[in-house]
C-alpha cells in the first residue's frame, strides 16, 4: 500500500503578498486531509524571497487545528541552526497539539545563503545534524536525565518535562544525489526524504541510494524499512495534456528561469526560452523525472519509479507554484480521485464487476422477461404497455425482442 503525501517548501513566486501565499498552504493541507492524504511536510529557510516558511512548527500548529487526520512533518528542520533540546521541544509540543500527527523531519540545511546569515560555515552542517539526531532522540524517548557537551551546544541534566502524545515521532533524514542522506538514515535508523528524484540526476541515482541506508543500517545495527522511504514527484496534471501544458504557462518558467538559474544558481542549467522547453525538460516522459499531463500519465510515471527503486513506501508530491490556484488545487483532487486508488489497487474490483454484468447478459434478459411475464398477467396492464410501447427506461434492453419471441 503506498501512502500519499505532499511536501511544501515552499516555492512561491516572489510579487505576492507572504500573508496570502500562507493562507493558501493552510487552504491546501485542509484540502488534503479531506480527500485522504497521508502525509504533509514543510520546510526552513530563511533566504532567497521564495521561501517564506521559516518556523514549519509554527506553520504546522496552525495547519493542525484545520485538520483532523493527515500526519504533519517539518521537512525538514535544519538542525545545525538551533539548539537540540529546543528540536525536541517543538516537535513534542507539535504532537501534543496534533494529538500524536507530528513527524520530525531533519537536514543540515539547504540554501547556504541561510548558513552565511547565521554565520555557520556549510562545511560543518552535516557533521552537526549527524552529531545532534541521536541526542534529539534521547530526548524523545525520555529516560534518565544526561549531560552533553560538544563544541555548538551543551546539555546539562536534561530531559523533556513533556514527552510525545504518540509513542514514538517518526523521525527521516533529508536524501538528495549523494550517499550520505541515504548513510544517515541508516546509521540512526530513520526514514528518507529522497527530494534528489525530481532531477533526471537524482532519478538516476535511485536503484542505488537504499543499499547505502541498508549498509550503514547493518553497520551500526540498526534497522530501516522501504515503507519509511519517501520519494519526491513534481507534476501538474489536468483532464487532457493540452491542459496541463497551458496550466503551466503561469510559472513553470519563472520557476525555471528566475528560481533554479539566476537565484540558485544550479550548475549546469541554462536559461530556457519558452514554456515548452521547460516542459521539455522537466517533463519528458524518456528522460525527466516530472510529470505535466494527465492522471495516467502520474499512475505510469509511479509504477516505473516503483520499478527503478525496487519499492517505496511513500509517493510525496512537490506543492509548486507552476499554475494559478485554483489549477492548483484541481491537480491534487485529481491525484486523490484517480491516482490514489489506482496505484493501490482499489479500482480493480468495480472495474472487474462492471466487466462482469456486460459479458453476462442473459441475467438480464431473464430478468426483463420476469417483468413482462407479471405484466402480461394483467390485461389493463398489457393493453397500457402494448399502447405506448416499451419504455425508454425501466427495463433492461431487448425486453421488447424478449416479448415478441413469447
Amino acid at each position: 500500500m503506498v501512502k500519499f503525501a505532499a511536501f511544501l517548501a515552499p516555492h512561491h513566486l516572489p510579487g505576492e503578498s507572504p500573508a496570502l501565499q500562507l493562507q493558501r498552504d493552510l487552504d491546501l493541507v485542509t484540502r488534503l486531509d479531506r480527500l485522504g492524504y497521508d502525509e504533509f511536510w514543510c520546510g526552513e529557510h530563511h533566504s532567497t524571497g521564495w521561501e517564506t516558511i521559516g518556523s514549519p512548527e509554527m506553520f504546522l500548529a496552525a495547519a493542525a487545528v484545520r485538520t483532523g487526520r493527515i500526519q504533519l512533518g517539518t521537512g525538514v528542520t535544519s538542525i545545525p541552526y538551533h539548539h537540540p533540546f529546543n528540536v525536541a521541544q517543538r516537535i513534542v509540543q507539535l504532537d501534543q497539539m496534533s494529538f500524536g500527527r507530528a513527524m520530525l523531519g531533519t537536514g543540515p540545511g539547504a540554501l547556504p545563503s541561510d548558513a552565511h546569515t547565521l554565520g555557520i560555515d556549510s562545511m560543518l552542517l552535516r557533521d552537526r545534524q549527524d552529531e545532534a539526531i541521536p541526542v534529539i532522540q534521547r530526548l524523545l524517548a525520555g529516560g534518565e536525565r544526561f549531560t552533553y557537551e560538544c563544541d555548538w551546544f551543551s546539555l546539562y541534566d536534561a530531559k523533556l518535562q513533556i514527552l510525545p502524545y504518540q509513542h514514538k515521532i517518526p523521525m527521516v533524514t533529508a536524501s538528495m544525489i549523494s550517499p550520505s542522506g541515504m548513510t544517515l538514515a541508516g546509521k540512526h535508523g530513520m526514514g528518507v526524504l529522497s527530494i534528489g528524484s525530481m532531477s533526471t540526476e537524482g532519478l538516476a541515482s535511485l536503484p542505488l541510494q537504499w543499499s547505502f541506508a541498508e549498509e550503514a543500517a547493518a553497520k551500526h545495527d540498526r534497522v530501516v524499512d522501504r515503507a519509511d522511504w519517501r520519494v519526491m514527484f513534481n507534476f501538474h496534471v489536468a483532464l487532457t495534456r493540452d491542459q496541463a501544458r497551458r496550466d503551466v504557462e503561469h510559472g513553470l518558467l519563472r520557476w525555471h528561469n528566475e528560481y533554479n538559474v539566476d537565484t540558485l544558481q544550479r550548475p549546469g542549467l541554462e536559461h530556457l526560452a519558452s514554456t515548452a522547453d521547460a516542459i521539455d525538460f522537466y517533463a519528458d516522459p524518456d528522460a525527466a523525472a516530472g510529470v505535466i499531463g494527465t492522471p495516467d500519465d502520474l499512475i505510469e510515471n509511479i509504477l516505473r519509479m516503483q520499478e527503478i527503486t525496487g519499492g517505496f513506501g511513500v509517493m510525496m508530491g512537490f506543492v509548486n507554484d507552476w499554475a494559478e490556484p485554483e489549477a492548483m488545487f484541481r491537480s491534487w483532487d485529481l491525484v486523490a480521485r484517480h491516482v490514489m486508488p489506482a496505484v493501490n489497487g482499489q479500482l480493480a474490483s468495480m472495474q472487474e464487476s462492471n466487466e462482469f454484468v456486460m459479458e453476462n447478459r442473459e441475467y438480464f434478459d431473464r430478468a426483463g422477461k420476469a417483468i413482462l411475464a407479471k405484466i402480461f398477467e394483467n390485461e389493463r396492464a398489457a393493453a397500457a404497455l402494448k399502447g405506448v410501447g416499451t419504455p425508454k427506461s425501466g427495463f433492461t434492453p431487448n425486453v421488447g425482442a424478449a416479448a415478441e419471441a413469447d
